[in-house]
């Protein structure tokens, strides 16, 4: 068990966004909350505008308890349509921008909500899954509605129901309730809606800023969409907590970056760790050069210790990273800010947890072993609710009363905490464990992999076959047995794979997630470059 882990159960902070919002506004109105590339909302502003807005959707039926969907771009209603939702103690189900055909019917569906809101340019997507959607009762749409539409359900402009009331509401959301529904990628089926209460969203937002401290004179940017816990919870709240100011653009840019930090002035920067790496091997620009030292801090995982030097000493930047482990479930494993983090690891277990590595029997490992990770809560509210409608589901990975991330980890002697892989993917071949995630960004080193995929494939021998799928960068040339070679320099010899093959694409579900198990159950295809059928070989290590 990590040192940090204690019995017990303790009260611990009870919070909300809402909550959280009404203490700003108290104490300073008239501080810049939002910036949108120049259009900004006052803290006081943002009050007025999400009152306005819960009253409206009150008048329009909406009750207690009850979810509304969104489907919108990163702009001011994403924001607060959030809130006002939560001000009138309703649920917020934003979705995937990326979702269409049945990905975006099921998630629709299964929220079982009355009103969706969503951009103009998404609507053509609504309209063509309408007639198979049955809870839905009305789309309000951001943005030109100039023809009538035809759909099997009502819609209006959401411009028509904006709300002049501006009056706030008479109670704060209670910290337990939920605040909402976050949807798994769903990899391996349907995806299911992580049921999160206000207080959680709060208690992430506290733990990453232990771990990366922002000020109230912080100015916080980002590209990340508003349908993800990274903008929402870690953004839009830690801001909150702190009453600093968040810088919001519509997606993420190499070339644009560095200008969108100048005009902004942004201080701290969350993106994800694949753009980091983008980002500190871009070529130079006259608004780097003038930005160096501006941000202090870069949030994101994963950073590698190579990329987060080049940030120290090409951009200037102090922390990088955010050292912590978690899923839209619970974020389990962080470090304060002050306290420097073992190389490759997510920090230590939060004393808000108990975290321990079980065996396929639930036996928990010795230190330095690789086994499954798993939590348990001891604080109220600080994790998942279960899977909304989905009780199967939630009991399945609860049933024990230990939350089974399905993810395999490992602690060290000093409590420093080792993400290894997913457990779906992890892959056993000939007596030795392979990672497919460590692989993975092995072979991201290339110079010519864009994207990249790590699988078991069936062995004629027992256990797996190890199998990459890639796909290269615009003219490269790279071929499958020079890879294989630039492996075998980089790798443990039991790792070198197998199998090889690029592609024009991956599978991907709408979050971009690579659909591992349609390449698994691919295997090996007619062009397929195999490496026992090559004259490469591979000297034992």
């Amino acid at each position: 068990m990590a040192e940090q882990s204690r019995a017990g159960w303790y009260q611990g902070p009870r919070d909300t966004p809402v909550a959280a919002l009404a203490r700003a506004v108290a104490a300073h109105p008239d501080k810049t909350f939002l910036d949108f590339g120049g259009e900004t909302y006052s803290y006081g502003a943002f009050d007025g505008l999400t009152n306005r807005l819960g009253h409206a959707l009150t008048a329009l039926g909406v009750g207690e308890g009850e979810t509304v969907v969104t489907m919108l771009d990163n702009n001011i209603d994403a924001v607060a349509a959030w809130i006002g939702i939560n001000k009138i103690h309703a649920v917020s189900v934003p979705l995937n921008t990326a979702l269409l055909g049945e990905f975006l019917r099921h998630q629709v569906e299964d929220a079982a909500a009355a009103i969706l809101i969503c951009e103009a340019h998404y609507l053509d997507r609504i309209v063509a899954i309408a007639d198979r959607l049955t809870f839905l009762k009305l789309i309000l749409v951001r943005g030109d509605l100039a023809s009538a539409v035809a759909c099997a359900i009502p819609v209006r402009a959401l411009d028509d129901h904006r709300g002049d009331d501006d009056t706030a509401m008479e109670r704060l959301p209670d910290p337990a309730a939920l605040n909402a529904l976050i949807y798994t990628s769903g990899t391996t089926g349907p995806s299911k809606g992580c049921m999160m209460s206000g207080n959680q969203m709060c208690h992430v937002a506290r733990l990453l800023l232990r771990a990366s401290p922002i000020g109230h004179d912080d100015i916080y940017w980002t590209p990340l969409p508003f349908f993800h816990l990274n903008a929402i919870a870690t953004g839009a709240v830690s801001v909150l907590l702190v009453g600093a100011t968040m810088s919001i653009s519509p997606r993420f840019s190499v070339s644009g970056f560095w200008p969108a930090i100048e005009a902004s002035g942004a201080t701290v920067v969350s993106i994800l760790g694949s753009l980091g790496t983008m980002l500190a091997r871009a070529a130079e620009n006259e608004a780097m050069k003038r930005c160096f030292g501006q941000v202090h801090t870069v949030k994101g995982n994963p950073f590698s210790e190579d990329i987060k030097a080049i940030w120290r000493e090409r951009f200037g930047a102090k922390r990088i990273g955010s050292n912590a482990y978690g899923l839209t479930e619970a974020l389990v494993t962080t470090l304060p800010a002050d306290e420097p983090a073992a190389p490759g690891s997510s920090g230590k277990c939060a004393a808000e947890f108990d975290v321990r590595i079980f065996d396929d029997h639930n036996n928990e490992v010795p230190l330095g072993q690789a086994g499954e990770i798993v939590v348990r809560p001891l604080y109220p509210d600080i994790m998942f609710k279960g899977y909304w409608r989905r009780p199967e589901e939630t009991l399945k990975l609860m049933g024990d009363l230990w939350f089974h991330t399905g993810d395999i980890g490992k602690f060290d002697e000093q409590g420093f905490f080792y993400f290894v892989d997913r457990k779906k993917d992890y892959l056993r071949r000939r007596g030795e464990n392979i990672s497919s995630f460590e692989m993975e960004s092995a072979l991201l080193l290339h110079p010519d992999i864009a994207e990249v995929a790590v699988h078991a494939v069936p062995s004629n021998v027992g256990e797996d076959d190890l199998k990459v799928t890639a796909r290269l960068k615009p003219d490269a040339t790279l071929k499958e047995e020079a890879l294989c070679r630039w492996l075998i320099e980089r790798v443990p010899s039991y790792a070198v794979p197998r199998y090889i093959e690029f592609r024009e694409t991956l599978p991907t579900n709408p979050q971009g997630r690579v659909l591992k198990y349609k390449l698994r159950d691919e295997g090996a295809t007619d062009t397929t470059w195999d490496f026992e059928k090559s004259d490469v070989k591979v000297a034992k290590r």
